[in-house]
């Protein structure tokens, strides 16, 4: 089954990040072409998978456009993880940067993790009707990368504030320093969970902390979560010497995030907007209907097109862009995965 073999790329992407973090520590550019390697070698397993998912779905639909899977909640998440990892592997190779790959692999693998943990459902299924259409490979396809590039600029603009904040008190430095906490609690449960699957009697961690299965462990599992949020508060300032000690200044991670940005911009306006609109029009009669999924899709887009503005109008440089990239990739993850999960529309195409 494909599922099994992106689930396979999952586990690499999650391998990766210790050994990005070993690579850190110790300075050794050689040892640092293992996780890269093994982060490539997870991209080319994910495609095979993502090849395997298209041949499951084409022997269902008997159509080449309507076979690419992309279609529900999991096979966009799965997408948007390989775009993450294509990405950042071309800016690696490109740059020849790698001390960042480490919350790239945390992102790629919380998001696999999470469809397993999350019990979205996997299984192939022949499109409902709205979905029926030659829009559907341009308008969600180039969504999806649009988000990846707007993630990419995400990672670099938080490490950006982190490394630039004067002062622990400032918002911009607790802000940044809690959202890397959080992705790191998130990533290191989906390690538990995964470790724990197998055992009927374990107790699920994360799935715990969510449902509130068991109050006790719901109690230690948000404890644990603000101890670690407190770790990065408290030791947030050595991101900054790190970077500093492989010629990572700040200068780099704000260009790394405009050109994200610019990049993702006009495709996410395009793609998601644009081509989004043409075919809700097909569908449903109507170019825009304020559906959760177009608000929230429009408030996104006013989020980074207030970041170009400031950045070229207002000529802002420094944490008051880079702020604004942290927000409106938090606006990104709602309008991609909270419209999906938490409010009822006509986009509301994942199952649990």
């Amino acid at each position: 089954m494909s599922y099994q073999i992106i689930s396979i790329a999952g586990l690499l992407y999650i391998l990766a990040m210790p050994l990005y973090i070993v690579y850190i520590l110790t300075k050794n550019n050689k040892l640092g072409y293992l996780p890269t390697g093994i982060l490539s070698l997870g991209a080319l397993i994910h495609i095979y998978g993502f090849i395997q998912r298209f041949q499951e779905m084409y022997a269902i639909n008997h159509s080449f456009m309507r076979s690419i899977p992309i279609t529900n909640l999991y096979e966009s998440l799965i997408f948007f993880s390989l775009c993450l990892i294509v990405g950042y592997l071309f800016i690696e190779w490109k740059y020849k940067k790698k001390s960042f790959g480490v919350f790239v692999s945390i992102i790629a693998g919380i998001t696999i993790g999470l469809t397993e943990l999350l019990g979205i459902s996997k299984e192939v299924q022949p499109l409902v009707p709205a979905l029926k259409s030659n829009w559907l490979l341009a308008h969600v396809t180039l969504s999806f990368i649009s988000y990846a590039a707007f993630g990419i600029s995400f990672i670099t603009a938080t490490l950006h504030v982190i490394a630039n904040s004067d002062s622990k008190k400032s918002f911009n430095y607790i802000f940044s320093t809690s959202i890397l906490g959080l992705m790191f609690f998130l990533f290191l449960s989906v390690i538990i969970d995964i470790a724990t699957a197998t055992n009927p009697k374990a107790v699920r961690v994360f799935h715990s902390t969510l449902a509130n299965e068991s109050f006790i462990v719901a109690i230690i599992s948000w404890i644990c979560l603000f101890v670690v949020i407190f770790a990065f508060w408290r030791w947030g300032n050595l991101i900054g010497k790190i970077l500093e000690t492989f010629k990572i200044d700040s200068n780099f991670l704000e260009d790394i995030t405009y050109k994200g940005i610019a990049f993702g911009f006009p495709i996410f306006t395009i793609g998601g907007l644009v081509f989004g609109a043409i075919w809700a029009d097909q569908a449903w009669g109507r170019y825009w209907g304020w559906d959760p999924k177009e608000t929230w899709s429009l408030i996104t887009w006013f989020v980074y097109a207030f970041y170009l503005h400031a950045k070229f109008i207002k000529g802002w440089q420094g944490n008051k862009t880079s702020m604004i990239a942290v927000i409106g990739f938090i606006v990104t993850i709602f309008t991609y995965l909270g419209v999906n999960l938490f409010l009822s529309g006509l986009h509301s195409y994942g199952s649990m």
